[in-house]
């Protein structure tokens, strides 16, 4: 069986019910999730070997936290104990025309304060046939910048594909260093990336763009711009979200292979559950559909949208479907009855 290792930070989440906004609340509801982890729990859920590589506090709550890996069947042989806390962050679910916010506090947490040489990567990845970080580790901390270069440099050397989503979270980057400072030599060696070409664009240190994505002649001359800096991409896919409201969303896709564009259906999303984690979703499908056999680069993006609009029913930062789920409605069945 394939073994996919992810890295980066598992995260307490804390959110309002009942779309009440932080002022109004009395309580917050304890969950977890994070990025890179999310994307384990996804692939683990399609039947893979998956394995998330992170930091976590030697305290009670880092102890809940490796215990939600096990019980969702993510392989956490490798997580380190080591720093002050764990990760939060604080949520306020949006509905209709008010959007959801997000409050960081991870400042000093076992990831940011993570520091290059402090997990052996040759032997975290010695059977892994890909690894996967997103942008959200390098915008922690200087030092977990350099930890993600020492994990992408590895990862390369040993041949094991790489994926990143490109993730940009304003709020995080902080500590005196913009992406286009940091990204570049990354992404370099990035096999597959996830995100909007503006975006790259943006952390490449490109001038920036508005790409028309209803127009696919345009867009092969805008990606080439990102193949040329990051020269071992071999795929470029964006998630395509119209939000129409907090609670109704339209959601589609393109992947990119330096050559063909491939489009995916818009799906009408409505309502909205919870989508927080639904680009995770998009990603863990993604890497899923490129490593079925015969690849069908086509079904991959479709995979990964179906899985990107599944996760906007459910609550929490995990998408928890099965492959089955997913391929009924890659095949057309919106209708929602009840399984009997």
């Amino acid at each position: 069986m394939k073994k996919i290792v992810t890295f980066g930070e598992i995260l307490l989440r804390l959110s309002t019910e009942r779309h009440l906004r932080f002022s109004q609340a009395e309580y917050y509801k304890a969950t977890y999730g994070g990025g890179e982890f999310n994307v384990a729990v996804s692939l683990a859920n399609y039947g893979i070997n998956a394995e998330f590589v992170t930091r976590i506090p030697n305290n009670e709550i880092g102890m809940c936290a490796l215990n939600e890996m096990r019980k969702l069947n993510v392989g956490c042989d490798n997580v380190q104990f080591g720093g002050d806390r764990i990760g939060i962050y604080f949520l306020e679910t949006g509905t209709s025309t008010r959007a959801s916010n997000v409050v960081y506090d991870r400042a000093n947490s076992g990831l940011a304060s993570l520091q290059k040489g402090m997990l052996n990567w040759k032997e975290i990845l010695k059977d892994a046939t890909w690894f996967h970080w997103s942008g959200i580790n390098p915008a922690l901390s200087e030092n977990a910048a350099e930890a993600s270069m020492e994990a992408v440099k590895t990862a390369h050397e040993m041949g094991i594909t790489i994926s990143t989503d490109l993730n940009y979270r304003s709020k995080l980057w902080q500590y005196g260093k913009q992406p286009n400072e940091v990204m570049p030599e990354l992404l370099n060696y990035s096999n597959v990336i996830l995100g909007d070409i503006d975006t790259a664009y943006f952390m490449l240190g490109l001038e920036s763009v508005d790409p028309d994505y209803q127009n696919s002649n345009s867009l092969p001359s805008l990606y080439n711009k990102i193949y040329e800096l990051c020269p071992n991409l071999q795929y470029m896919s964006t998630t395509l979200r119209y939000s129409v409201s907090a609670s109704h969303q339209r959601i589609g896709g393109i992947l990119y292979d330096g050559e063909t564009v491939f489009n995916a259906h818009i799906q009408d999303v409505t309502p909205v559950v919870d989508r927080v984690g639904s680009g995770d979703a998009f990603m863990g499908g993604l890497i899923y559909g490129l490593n079925e056999k015969p690849l069908d680069k086509q079904r991959a993006l479709n995979f990964a949208v179906a899985a990107c609009c599944l996760k906007h029913t459910i609550a929490g930062d995990y998408n928890l479907v099965t492959k089955e789920e997913i391929e009924k409605l890659i095949n057309g069945d919106f209708s929602g009855k009840v399984t009997r």
